[in-house]
């Protein structure tokens, strides 16, 4: 068996600023809530990769967190554009999570202030975790710090507009449900601070199966399976070894597949992007035994969604992306942020001496005269790269900095852009420019369909 693909491990570093205050905080409820008469909350969300990205003020500290209903308590990392942050009560802790290193070292901290919009919690428990390699920004391609999702969850009633990227947290004691025909609401689960809901899944041609799942909006897959052939949960024949993600305790490799149906409810997906973890990521601490794998963003992303907690139920209706194909990587590439490089371009109409224009996400842009445009660009590089695919028989490697794509110069385009620009369709010709050892070289390789 080929070497498994792996992921570059960017450095950085945490500066935090521990407040040991003890009784000096007052005790509250530690719950969320809405102050004063307002029945709900409303928040605009940023989707990136199918996770909703969500600002959170921790302590008085603007933070990004993915919303993640598969995550007990809100966890925190990747700090490094933070001069400081303040944590109340805090004691060292070891957390354990997907993946097959060790528990990693982490900090927990009481009595924290959390603030939502309007919404808040002036009693929030959180974990820090000091493992330097956990930083998602890279590879989503904006600042991530953290995760959260149960202590929001059964608080609300939440509801997730995928369209219009926007979220509604409903005090639970006003909510009133409103039907809608093409709606369905199914029953949930609720164990161990996670929620589970019940589907059905076809391989290959063999009868439905039956199957318990995680609702885990933080993962960006669309289903994970466990291979479980006395249960018919065999792993389909067309497959291939596939870097499907990182947890808490590691990289997560598996098995990348996909299944002729999930059904739930009485929504039918067809040709599912699927994946088989492999078992030894998950530590066997982790009880397994009724649950058959997790159904990630890739699927939820499809429907207006509508969590109760309280009363254990989801309610579902189909978005205008409920037919959206799903994608492959059938490049081979990933893709991830790797610091910042200069861009010069010239420009035809740019009259005066040089100005500066500051951007979001910290892009610089210089005009130098009345022609050159010198531009401070996130650095996409290949983070890894799947043995035996297109691009890796053409000889890319991983480290190659990408500059365009088809003749399109990639530094005007958002990461998830640059991704899906090398994996549009199967029989696409792909041409890449990339910079490796102060050279430009240029690659191309056609995009095949993995599973004929």
């Amino acid at each position: 068996m080929r070497k498994p693909m792996s992921l570059k491990k960017p450095p950085f570093w945490i500066l935090l600023f521990l407040f040991i205050v003890g009784s000096v905080v007052p005790l509250h409820a530690q719950f969320f809530q809405i102050p004063g008469q307002k029945k709900s909350q409303k928040i605009k969300f940023e989707l990136v990769n199918n996770l909703i990205i969500i600002p959170i003020e921790v302590n008085g500290t603007q933070l990004s967190f993915i919303l993640d209903t598969g995550v007990s308590h809100p966890i925190l990392f990747n700090l490094a554009d933070q001069d400081s942050i303040q944590l109340n009560n805090v004691t060292e802790f070891e957390i354990r999570g997907l993946g097959k290193g060790d528990p990693i070292k982490a900090l927990r901290s009481t009595n924290n202030a959390f603030q939502l919009g309007e919404i808040r919690n002036y009693s929030q428990q959180l974990y820090v975790v000091m493992d330097r390699s956990m930083n998602f920004s890279p590879s989503l391609g904006v600042p991530i710090h953290g995760i959260i999702g149960y202590d929001l969850f059964k608080d609300f009633v939440v509801e997730i507009n995928y369209v219009r990227k926007r979220i509604t947290f409903h005090d639970p004691a006003h909510y009133v449900p409103r039907e809608k025909r093409k709606s369905a609401t199914l029953p949930l689960a609720i164990a161990k601070r996670k929620a589970y809901i019940d589907g059905e899944v076809t391989l290959e041609g063999n009868s439905d199966i039956p199957v318990k799942l995680l609702i885990d909006t933080g993962s960006s897959d669309a289903v994970w399976l466990f291979d479980e052939p006395e249960k018919g949960l065999a792993l389909p024949e067309r497959n291939y070894e596939e870097f499907l993600g990182r947890g808490l305790n590691g990289e997560i490799y598996g098995r990348r597949t996909k299944v002729e149906r999930v059904r739930i409810g009485k929504f039918e997906l067809f040709d599912a992007k699927a994946a088989f973890p492999y078992m030894s990521n998950f530590p066997i601490t982790i009880d397994l035994k009724d649950r058959n794998g997790s159904l990630g963003a890739e699927i939820l992303r499809r429907f207006h969604v509508i969590f109760d907690f309280r009363n254990e139920q989801v309610t579902l209706a189909k978005n205008n992306m409920f037919s959206d194909p799903f994608q492959f990587n059938m490049s081979g590439i990933a893709l991830q942020h790797s610091g910042m490089r200069y861009v010069a371009e010239q420009i035809g109409e740019y009259r005066g001496g040089a100005t500066i224009d500051k951007r979001a996400f910290g892009d610089i842009k210089i005009m130098i005269g009345n022609r050159t445009r010198l531009s401070l660009v996130p650095e996409i590089v290949v983070s890894a790269i799947r043995a035996g695919s297109p691009a890796e028989e053409a000889g890319l490697q991983e480290g190659d900095v990408i500059l365009a794509v088809n003749g399109k110069k990639i530094h005007n385009y958002k990461l998830q852009e640059v991704w899906q620009m090398i994996n549009e369709r199967p029989g696409k010709r792909i041409r890449i420019v990339i910079e490796r050892q102060n050279r430009d070289i240029t690659f191309s390789f056609v995009l095949k369909n993995m599973f004929k």
